[in-house]
């Protein structure tokens, strides 16, 4: 292996090692209800985005709780020799996509049958750190 491939793959394990995030699939939450709460957190630092989201009326809100509390777990995994408040983590991007839908009919007058979209979605979660370079 030569010496710029050596950096370059030490580069790269070095950017991996700051990436911490974490996935949310097949919430039982309609994505537009989802993104309501998302849009709160986004770009917020962690400790502020814990409090919005547990103080949050919204049901969206305790899902993307234990989501913010896993990304930051595994960042801690990857990151055992630093701390939350010397990295000064913040969330970088948060992402709500639509999944499988369940179709049901509910019974409409005079014979006919309306359908029921139950929606859900994927959520895609990162972390970014302000003091620590990405």
């Amino acid at each position: 292996m030569g010496v710029r491939k050596k950096n370059m793959a030490d580069q790269l394990k070095e950017a991996r090692k700051q990436r911490a995030f974490a996935k949310l699939t097949n919430c039982p939450t309609s994505p537009r209800k989802m993104r309501l709460v998302a849009d709160q957190v986004r770009g917020v630092e962690v400790e502020k985005a814990l409090q919005i989201l547990k103080f949050s009326p919204k049901e969206a809100s305790r899902n993307l709780e234990k989501l913010l509390m896993s990304a930051i777990a595994n960042w801690q995994a990857k990151n055992e020799d630093a701390t939350i408040e010397d990295a000064g983590l913040y969330v970088k991007t948060i992402c709500v996509d639509s999944a499988g839908m369940l179709k049901r009919l509910r019974p409409a007058p005079q014979g006919r049958a309306h359908r029921i979209r139950k929606r859900s979605n994927h959520v895609t979660l990162e972390l970014g750190s302000k003091n620590l370079s990405n």
